[in-house]
C-alpha cells in the first residue's frame, strides 16, 4: 500500500476581492483538523476570482504568501488559480508548492473556456511532478478535462494522479461530473476535480479513483475533502486491469491505428463550425445546416 493524504478546498469566496487572508484562515483550520493531510488543493481563481483586472505577475507576492503556507504546514499546496500577466497576454496559472515552500512548476490552462473566458490566452506546456516515495502528479484546469487528449497526456507523461481546480458556475456541472468519472476510468487514475460554491461555483467536488468508482462526491456548501489515497490502485489497475478487466492504457499503447483526426490542419468538417463566438439572440448556426453570416 503507498497511502497519500490530499485534502480538496471547496469554499464559498467573493468572485471579486482579496481572498488570501481567508484561504489562510481555511487552510490553518483544516491543518488543526486533520493534521495527517500532505497535500491541499483549492479551486479555481480561489484567490482573487474570475476578475482580470487582478491580473498580476508571477512570481510576485501572491506567490510567496502561499510558499509561506506551503512552509508553515510543511505540505504540498496548489493554492487555486489566477489570472498572469505577461506583457500584453494573460494566462489562467496554476503554480504547485513542495513542503519547503519551493515553486515545483507553473501550469497555464490551455483551454480557456471559450467564448466566455475571453481575453485569456491558452497555455501550450504540460506539468507533472514527483512527490518523492509516493508517485507522478499532473495538473490541469477546468475546461482543460473536456478535451481528452490532455489527461491523455499527463498520463503518458506518468501521472498516476491528476489535480484539477477548476470553477463551474454554470449548468453543465452534471456533465463535468460524468467526464471526471470517465477520466479516471479510461486513463487508470485518482482524478481530483475541485469547484467552489456561492459566486465560484456550484459545488459537487469529485474525487474519482482509477476503477472510475466515485471517492466524494460534495454538496453545495463549502466542505473541507481530506481523503487518503492509495496509489497501488493504480498500479495495479494498470497492471491487472480495470476491475480485472479492460487495460485501456496497454490496449492504446499497443495500438495499430494512427488519428490522423489530430493532423496540423483542422478536417473539412470541423472547418465549417463556424466562428468560436458568444451566441446572439436570434443565433440560427447550425440549425438546418445554416451558418451564421460572416
Amino acid at each position: 500500500m503507498q497511502p497519500f493524504s490530499i485534502a480538496g478546498m471547496q469554499l464559498d469566496l467573493p468572485a471579486h476581492g482579496d481572498n488570501i487572508d481567508q484561504m489562510e484562515r481555511k487552510l490553518d483550520l483544516l491543518q488543526s483538523l486533520y493534521p495527517w493531510v500532505q497535500m491541499v488543493v483549492f479551486s479555481e481563481l480561489s484567490p482573487f476570482g474570475p476578475s482580470l483586472a487582478r491580473a498580476q505577475e508571477i512570481p510576485g507576492p501572491t506567490e510567496e504568501r502561499f510558499r509561506e503556507m506551503a512552509r508553515r504546514h510543511s505540505l504540498w499546496l496548489l493554492p487555486g488559480t489566477m489570472f498572469e500577466k505577461e506583457g500584453d497576454h494573460t494566462y489562467n496559472t496554476a503554480t504547485v508548492l513542495d513542503p519547503d515552500g519551493e515553486v515545483v512548476g507553473r501550469y497555464r490552462k490551455q483551454f480557456p473556456f471559450r467564448p466566455y473566458e475571453e481575453g485569456v490566452e491558452g497555455g501550450e506546456d504540460f506539468l507533472v511532478f514527483d512527490v518523492p516515495d509516493v508517485g507522478r502528479f499532473g495538473v490541469s484546469i477546468c475546461y482543460d478535462m473536456w478535451f481528452p487528449e490532455t489527461t491523455r497526456t499527463l498520463v503518458s507523461m506518468g501521472a498516476e494522479v491528476i489535480l484539477h481546480p477548476t470553477m463551474t458556475t454554470t449548468i453543465d456541472r452534471e456533465v463535468e461530473l460524468s467526464i471526471a468519472r470517465a477520466s479516471a476510468a479510461i486513463n487508470q487514475c485518482f482524478f481530483f476535480d475541485i469547484n467552489g460554491v456561492g459566486e465560484i461555483g456550484v459545488g459537487k467536488s469529485i474525487i474519482v479513483g482509477p476503477y472510475g468508482d466515485v471517492l466524494h462526491e460534495a454538496g453545495s456548501a463549502e466542505e473541507l475533502i481530506p481523503l487518503e489515497i492509495d496509489l497501488d490502485r493504480v498500479r495495479r489497475s494498470r497492471e491487472f486491469g480495470l476491475r480485472g478487466l479492460g487495460q485501456p492504457l496497454k490496449s492504446f499503447r499497443d495500438r495499430r491505428v494512427h488519428f490522423g483526426i489530430y493532423a496540423e490542419d483542422p478536417s473539412e468538417h470541423l472547418s465549417k463550425l463556424g466562428p468560436l463566438t458568444k451566441p446572439t439572440r436570434g443565433t440560427r448556426a447550425g440549425l438546418r445546416g445554416e451558418e451564421e453570416p460572416s
